[in-house]
């Protein structure tokens, strides 16, 4: 008999289990779910009971986090309580269990529930990685059946057990427990690179048969046999170190930047957490679809039943929202970002997730870097993309805080006539009065590759000589700005903030460019007037001027 698990989206009805949560929480937590609404009405009929607002909003659709959610490792732990493993004559396994069998032993497994904390990010089309924290707990299923020799002897079941139980990292053994089927271990990972947690168990099994003849006992016969199951979890351990770098703008803003070798959330910069900026990063919780549906196996044949424990993962994804500083208006202001170009990771999500996923190639938020108002060095927190945890901050040395200057930008119309203006544009120092050159390479090392500095003006991109200046040539009348873009405060030394300039030109500016205007519009207007004169003639010629109308 085969029962349909989970995947039509039969996940438990919110608030019909004891599962640590709120109906609310526990309502977000099925993003594999297939997104069919119901209404109210049809629910309440149906149930005898109404929804929250919550509930029917992700009855339709898929509820996501700008932070790990906590929700996936609280139901994970209640729901692994309703997992209970069968006696000896049956063994108890999800469909994608690797069983093995021995001399008495068979479809003896041990698999993975679930390890928390973790974090599947998906990160490019057909690239997905499990980050897992440093802490963590592991929580499995062991099982088998004893299977006797087929002979017309009985034979009797005199010792079975799991012998041991224990969690390796990359071959060294982290945790281990006595004897039970469903072990739960809590570990510690010891790098920070990748690595893989295996589950093991030692299963042992010991039959007897006994011959007598007339009540005496003849001879006696044992068999033993013991398997070893194991069940492993590939992933990166996820550590973080944080090196902030420090700058003063001219007002008295601060700026801050933080780069990571890995996905990161994002960072607060005081300590009430109130202004804060998180990148790319979203989340959303979803099922083990590998758990939906449970496989009960005998010497008789095999029956596959709902499950009844559904272990729940936090998934991160990068969204089409992008970085985002808080408060909007008023908080911090994303000056810029660092990453790499990565294809969109849509198709690793399933088709049954909807969220606000890139559909294209989008830019890994590796480094970010704000300007503030305040920024408490010391309150600084810095989180990951695994629930719980945080990066260890390294501040830097004292007196390390580029201070960024300001600097003044003119443009002047050097020359123009009626086709094109050639602009001059001089770029200084405020603070020195000496001219800012654009045209070398980065004036310090680089944290980040970024773009040089350059001068925007109309769609050009300019760099200044040695001497400040650039000239530029414009061959559209209007007013111009023109913007210095300074490169990165990271990289430059010194550094400057934004300026600009604006300038005007239009052809009528000059005496050339009223006669041409003169010029064109009497040689466009030169038809009209040979026409007229020509109507006058003819009217003279014909005496028509000389008919008057009278009342």
């Amino acid at each position: 008999m085969t029962v349909t698990g989970l995947a039509a989206a039969n996940h438990p009805r919110p608030g019909t289990e004891g599962n640590g949560l709120t109906e609310n929480e526990s309502a977000t937590l099925w993003s594999h779910d297939a997104d069919d609404y119901t209404n109210d009405s049809t629910y309440s009929q149906h149930y005898g009971e109404h929804r929250t607002a919550l509930q029917q909003l992700a009855n339709g659709t898929d509820i996501t986090f700008t932070r790990p959610p906590k929700t996936a490792a609280t139901w994970t732990k209640h729901d692994f309580r309703d997992l209970h493993a069968s006696g000896p004559e049956t063994s108890l396994h999800p469909e994608n269990a690797d069983l093995e069998d021995g001399a008495l032993i068979a479809d003896a497994h041990a698999t993975i529930f679930a390890a928390q904390p973790t974090t599947r990010a998906h990160l490019a089309s057909g690239e997905t990685r499990t980050y897992l924290a440093p802490d963590g707990t592991l929580r499995g299923l062991v099982d088998y059946r004893v299977r006797y020799p087929s002979t017309s002897a009985d034979w009797s079941l005199t010792k079975h057990q799991i012998s041991r139980v224990w969690l390796t990292q990359d071959g060294d053994t982290i945790a281990s427990s006595t004897g039970t089927q469903t072990p739960t271990l809590d570990y510690q990972l010891q790098n920070d690179r990748t690595t893989t947690l295996t589950l093991h168990a030692t299963i042992e099994v010991r039959i007897e048969q006994t011959t007598t003849v007339n009540g005496n006992t003849v001879s006696t016969t044992t068999e033993t046999d013991s398997i070893t199951v194991t069940d492993s979890l590939s992933g990166s351990v996820y550590n973080l170190a944080a090196y902030p770098y420090y700058a003063t703008y001219p007002n008295g803003d601060a700026g801050v930047a933080i780069l990571q070798s890995r996905p990161w959330q994002g960072y607060t910069l005081t300590e009430t957490g109130s202004a804060r900026v998180r990148g790319v990063w979203r989340f959303y919780t979803a099922r083990h679809t590998g758990w939906d549906t449970l496989v009960t196996s005998t010497r008789d044949g095999e029956t596959r039943t709902q499950s009844d424990a559904i272990p729940v993962s936090v998934h991160a994804y990068p969204s089409r929202i992008g970085p985002v500083a808080e408060p909007v208006r008023t908080g911090p202001e994303i000056v810029e970002t660092w990453g790499i170009n990565r294809s969109s990771p849509a198709s690793t999500l399933g088709e049954d997730v909807h969220t606000d996923v890139v559909n294209d190639t989008y830019t890994t938020t590796y480094g970010v870097a704000v300007r503030a108002e305040q920024v408490d060095r010391q309150a600084l927190h810095v989180a990951g993309i695994v629930r719980g945890v945080n990066a260890t901050i390294f501040q830097p040395q004292a007196g390390s805080t580029r201070h960024l200057r300001e600097s003044s930008l003119t443009a002047t119309v050097l020359s123009q006539n009626v086709s094109a203006a050639t602009v001059r544009l001089e770029l200084r120092d405020n603070q020195t009065g000496a001219p800012i050159d654009l045209s070398q390479e980065q004036r310090g090392r680089p944290l980040a590759q970024s773009p040089t500095g350059y001068i925007a003006i109309g769609d050009q991109h300019v760099e200044t000589n040695r001497s400040g200046v650039a000239v530029v040539t414009l061959t559209q009348p209007g007013i111009y700005t023109a913007q210095y873009q300074p490169e990165s405060w990271l990289g430059a030394n010194p550094a400057y903030v934004r300026t600009q300039a604006s300038v005007r030109w239009h052809p009528l500016g000059t005496l050339s460019g009223w006669f041409n205007l003169v010029f064109t519009t009497g040689w466009k207007l030169l038809p009209f007037v040979v026409m007229f004169y020509a109507g006058q003639r003819l009217l003279r010629m014909f005496g028509l001027d000389r008919f008057q109308h009278y009342d």
